[in-house]
């Protein structure tokens, strides 16, 4: 499965942040959209992404006033990102050697939409499922 196919499945909005977004208003986005992470978009495109993860650890490097500095100090800047014609099993690759859990999904240079390691695996057992509904109508068959 391509992930231009996960994407036709899911839906391709992506909720966005700007690199001077506060990390407190960024924390408001993520809860109000109940997701774990954002790209970081600026007057170039994509500037960066940026996670739970990283809010929590800064918080712990840094203390309580990060949360008052903008999400361009936290953020991560270099990108894995993918395109709408690679494959799930590609991305699951390209995801445990980066070690991300989301990857914006890039086409002709502009995003179109994000993966997650919960879409990738939510894919891989829908593909299981099929399989096995079809090696079992084959051999009722007979």
């Amino acid at each position: 499965m391509r992930i231009a196919d996960v994407l036709r499945q899911k839906g391709a909005s992506v909720a966005t942040a700007g690199p001077e977004m506060t990390v407190t208003q960024l924390l408001a986005a993520l809860a109000a959209y109940n997701i774990g992470a954002m790209v970081v978009v600026g007057p170039e495109g994509v500037a960066g992404i940026v996670s739970e993860r990283d809010v929590v650890r800064q918080l712990h490097e840094r203390g309580a006033d990060i949360l008052d500095r903008p999400v361009s100090e936290i953020m991560t800047s270099v990108v894995a990102t993918c395109g709408l014609a690679e494959s799930v099993d590609d991305l699951s690759v390209l995801m445990t050697r980066n070690r991300v859990r989301h990857v914006p999904v890039i086409d002709n240079g502009h995003l179109v939409g994000i993966v997650s390691i919960g879409d990738v695996v939510k894919t891989r057992m829908e593909e299981l499922t099929a399989e096995q509904e079809q090696l079992q109508a084959y051999i009722t068959q007979g």
